[in-house]
C-alpha cells in the first residue's frame, strides 16, 4: 500500500457514518426485513464448516434459498442437505443472478478470499456473516469496515459469543472484584490441526479434478500449480499437534497454514479465543506486539508460537498483557490446581487478588463469596440466531463487523510479529508500523489474476 492510497482509505474510514437500519424498500430488499417476512440466504462456500454453520442458520429460521462451491464433490453433502437451493459455481454469478431473490449472504471460503466476497456482497447491500478471521491483511479489514457503514445491513463474525453463559458469567464475576483487578490473560489453542512449518510449496503438481475450479479457489492469491495430497511419509503429516485434513496440501482444510491462503493457529483460533477479553476490558489496539515461535519461513506459518500483546491503560481498567499460546504451547498450571492439567483450549484470567480459569475462580474461598454474584448481563441464542435477529431489524448482532474489526486484527498484528521475528507498534489511524517496514509491508498485500479490493 503506497502512501496515497493508505491516506484514502484513512479519510474514507473517518468520514464513514454509523451502521444504521433503513427501510427495506431503499436497499432493493436487505436491511430493514420486516419481523413478519423470511430472510432469504445464500451460502458461499459450503463443504467444510459451512455444511454445519448452515443448518444452524436453517434452525435460527433463515431460509436457504441458493448454495455455491468451486468444488461439487466437497459441496456435495450440502447440495444434497438443501435440495431445493439454487447452485452456482461462482460467487459472482450468484450475486448478480439472485438479485432481490436474497436477503443475506454466508461466507464459509478460504481466509483468502472472504474479503472479496464480503465486499461483493455488502456493495450489493446484502446482510453478511463470514467465518473467522474476517479478513487475511489488515487493508482487507479497513476495506470491509468502510464498505459495511456504507451498506448499513446487519453483518456477523463466526466467533465464540461473548454472550454464551460461560463468557456472561465470567464478566459478571471479574467486574464484581472476584480477583482483583486484571492484570494479565493467557490465552491458547491446540491448532495447529494441519500441517505447518513448511519450508516452501510443494515441487509436484496434479491434474486438477475436473468437479473443481482452481481458479476460482485461488481466487486473488498467487498463481500457482494444484497439488492434491503430501507423500504419506511427508514429515509436514507429522509435525502438527493433528491433521484433520489427512494429506490433502490445500485444499480442503489444510490451506490454513500457508501464508498465501490462511493466517495459521492463531487466525484459526485467536477470534475464538480473545473475543470475551476485547469485550470485557473494551480493547481496541495494543501498544506493542512480541513474538516467540519455532522456525519461520515465508511459505508458511510456524509449528508453534507466543505472541505477546500489551494494551494501554484506559478510564475503567490499568494495562493489561495478553499472551497468545498455539502448537502444543500453554501457560504453567497455577499451583493451586494440584496435579490439574489445563486441556487443549482456554483462557487464564490472572488478577491482583487470584486467577480464573474460564469463569472458575480458582481460590474455593474466593469462590465460594462470589458464588451468589448475581446476573446482570443479557446471554443471546447464539452466532446465527443473533444474526437472524438483526437481519430483521433487531438488535445487532454481538461480533458485528464494526466490533470485530479490532478483534480480527489482533490475529492479524500478531502473525505480523510472527512473520517479521521484531516486535510490532501499530498506528491504527495511519496504518503504519513505526518500528518494523518489514511488518508494515505486509499490510496491504497484492493481489493476483485480476482480482482488487
Amino acid at each position: 500500500m503506497n502512501v496515497s492510497r493508505r491516506h484514502l482509505l484513512k479519510a474514507a474510514l473517518v468520514s464513514g457514518a454509523a451502521v444504521t437500519f433503513v427501510p427495506r424498500s431503499v436497499l432493493g430488499g436487505t436491511a430493514g426485513t420486516s419481523p413478519n417476512e423470511k430472510v432469504t440466504l445464500a451460502g458461499i462456500g459450503i463443504g467444510g464448516i459451512g455444511n454445519p454453520q448452515l443448518k444452524d442458520a436453517r434452525n435460527a429460521g433463515f431460509q436457504v434459498e441458493a448454495l455455491c462451491d468451486v468444488d461439487d464433490v466437497h459441496a456435495k453433502k450440502t447440495y444434497d442437505e438443501f435440495p431445493q437451493a439454487r447452485k452456482y459455481r461462482d460467487f459472482r454469478d450468484l450475486l448478480a443472478s439472485e438479485g432481490d431473490r436474497i436477503d443475506a449472504v454466508y461466507c464459509g471460503t478460504p481466509d483468502h478470499t472472504h474479503a472479496i466476497i464480503t465486499l461483493a456482497a455488502l456493495r450489493a447491500k446484502k446482510h453478511v456473516c463470514c467465518v473467522k478471521p474476517l479478513t487475511r491483511t489488515i487493508e482487507e479489514s479497513r476495506a470491509v469496515l468502510k464498505a459495511v457503514r456504507e451498506a448499513g445491513t446487519a453483518t456477523q463474525v463466526t466467533m465464540e459469543p461473548h454472550t454464551s453463559e460461560w463468557a456472561c458469567r465470567t464478566m459478571e464475576l471479574i467486574y464484581a472484584g472476584a480477583i482483583g483487578e486484571i492484570r494479565e490473560i493467557h490465552i491458547w489453542s491446540g491448532r495447529p490441526v494441519w500441517p505447518q512449518g513448511m519450508v516452501d510449496h510443494p515441487k509436484f503438481s496434479d491434474p486438477v479434478p475436473s468437479t473443481l475450479d482452481w481458479d476460482l479457489w485461488l481466487g486473488p492469491a498467487k498463481k500457482r500449480p494444484f497439488a492434491a495430497q503430501w507423500p504419506e511419509d511427508s514429515p509436514y503429516l507429522q509435525m502438527a499437534c493433528a491433521c484433520w485434513g489427512g494429506r490433502s496440501v490445500y485444499h480442503p482444510f489444510n490451506f490454513r497454514g500457508w501464508t498465501d491462503f490462511g493466517t495459521g493457529s492463531l487466525g484459526d483460533m485467536g477470534c475464538h479465543r480473545a473475543n470475551l477479553p476485547y469485550k470485557m476490558f473494551d480493547l481496541k489496539y495494543p501498544t506493542r506486539i512480541t513474538a516467540s515461535n519455532t522456525r519461520m519461513h515465508p511459505a508458511a506459518f510456524p509449528i508453534g508460537c507466543m505472541v505477546t500483546y500489551d494494551y494501554p491503560a484506559s478510564e475503567k481498567f490499568p494495562e493489561i498483557r495478553m499472551v497468545w499460546y498455539d502448537g502444543g504451547l500453554k501457560p504453567s498450571v497455577p499451583k493451586c490446581m494440584g496435579n490439574e492439567t489445563f486441556p487443549a483450549e482456554g483462557v487464564l484470567f490472572v488478577g491482583t487478588e487470584g486467577m480464573m480459569f474460564h469463569d472458575r475462580i480458582l481460590d474455593p474461598e474466593r469462590a465460594k463469596k462470589f458464588e451468589n454474584v448475581p446476573k446482570t448481563i443479557q446471554r443471546r441464542g447464539g452466532v446465527m440466531p443473533e444474526w437472524y435477529e438483526a437481519c430483521r431489524g433487531g438488535q445487532p448482532a454481538s461480533a458485528n463487523f464494526e466490533y470485530s474489526v479490532p478483534v480480527t486484527e489482533f490475529v492479524l498484528l500478531g502473525n505480523l510479529a510472527v512473520q517479521t521475528g521484531k516486535p510490532v507498534e501499530f498506528d491504527p489511524v495511519s496504518l503504519t508500523v513505526k518500528n518494523n517496514p518489514e511488518a508494515e509491508a505486509l499490510i496491504a498485500q497484492p493481489y493476483h489474476n485480476g482480482w482488487t479490493l
